[in-house]
C-alpha cells in the first residue's frame, strides 16, 4: 500500500507515506489515501494518537508534481470544499499527531508538517516550500500557518525564496521540538506517543481543539469555552477513574468515557 496504517496495542497509530522510489511524494491517489488513514485516527475510538513518516530516508517531496501541474479540473471542483480532506486542509483530528521527519521534508511535505502538533527531525533533514520556482504557492495550509508557526522574516523567507531550511535552524526557531540522530526519530517520536497514548484520550483531545481554536476567538470566549469543558469532562468516567487512581497510587486505566 502507498500509505501504511499500523496500529498497536496502546492505541498508537503509524502512518508511513510508502513511495521512496518517488521520495514519497504524494500524487491524488496517494493523497486521497493520505486522508483516509487521518480519517481512521479521527473516527476509531482505540486510536488515541499518531505517527506519521516517510519510508527511507525522506519524509516527504510535496506534490507528485509530473501528474498535477498541467491538469485542467472542472472550475465546479473549488466549491467542493469538503472533497478530499486532508490533515492540512480542514480535515479535524483531534487526536494529536507527531511527525517523525526522518529526512527531506519539502513543499506538501512541509505543509502536512505545519498542521501536525509534535515534531521530531533527523539531524540531516532539511526543510523548504519551492512552489514558486514551480509557478504555484505552497497550498494547503502553507502560507495560512507558516506565520503563526514562525517569526514574520522566517516565515517569509521560507515562502519567497524556497531556500532549504536545516534541521538546526528548524529546532533554533522552534519548529521541531527535537532534533535526533537518524536511527533515534521514530524512537523518540514513540517516546511522546506513549506518554500521550497513558493520558485520558478526551481529555487530550479536548486540549488540543481548545488550544488550535484559540487562535481564531477572542480571550473571554477562549475561557468561557475552556470552563464549559472541564465541566463536561469532571463527570466523565475517566475523570473518576483518574481520581481513583490518584488515591491509590496506581497508574489510571482511562478508557475514554
Amino acid at each position: 500500500m502507498p500509505i501504511d496504517v499500523d496500529v498497536d496495542a496502546a492505541g498508537v497509530a503509524t502512518i508511513t507515506i510508502n513511495r521512496p522510489e518517488r521520495r514519497n511524494a504524494l500524487d491524488a491517489e496517494h493523497y486521497h489515501d493520505l486522508g483516509q488513514a487521518f480519517c481512521r485516527v479521527r473516527d476509531e475510538a482505540a486510536i488515541r494518537c499518531a505517527i506519521v513518516t516517510g519510508a527511507g530516508d525522506v519524509f516527504c517531496a510535496g506534490a507528485d508534481l509530473k501528474t498535477w501541474i498541467g491538469r485542467d479540473p472542472s472550475l465546479a471542483e473549488l466549491w467542493a470544499t469538503q472533497a478530499g480532506q486532508l490533515l492540512n486542509r480542514g480535515l479535524e483530528v483531534w487526536k494529536p499527531v507527531i511527525a517523525a521527519i526522518n529526512g527531506a521534508c519539502i513543499g506538501g511535505g512541509m505543509t502536512l508538517l505545519f498542521a501536525t502538533d509534535i515534531r521530531v527531525a533527523a539531524r540531516n533533514a532539511f526543510f523548504s516550500l519551492p512552489e514558486g520556482q514551480r509557478g504555484i504557492i505552497p497550498a494547503n495550509g502553507g502560507t495560512q500557518r507558516a506565520l503563526h508557526q514562525l517569526p514574520h522574516a522566517v516565515a517569509m523567507k521560507l515562502l519567497l525564496t524556497g531556500e532549504r531550511m536545516s534541521a538546526e535552524e528548524a529546532g533554533r526557531w522552534g519548529l521541531v521540538n527535537d532534533v535526533v540522530d537518524a536511527g533515534d526519530v521514530m524512537s523518540t517520536a514513540r517516546r511522546y506517543a506513549a506518554s500521550i497514548a497513558a493520558s485520558a484520550p478526551l481529555s487530550i483531545q479536548a486540549t488540543k481543539e481548545l488550544a488550535l481554536r484559540s487562535r481564531d476567538v477572542p480571550l473571554a470566549e477562549g475561557l468561557r469555552m475552556e470552563q464549559l469543558t472541564q465541566r463536561i469532562l469532571l463527570a466523565s468516567k475517566d475523570a473518576a477513574e483518574g481520581r481513583q487512581a490518584f488515591a491509590e497510587r496506581r497508574s489510571p486505566r482511562f478508557e475514554g468515557h
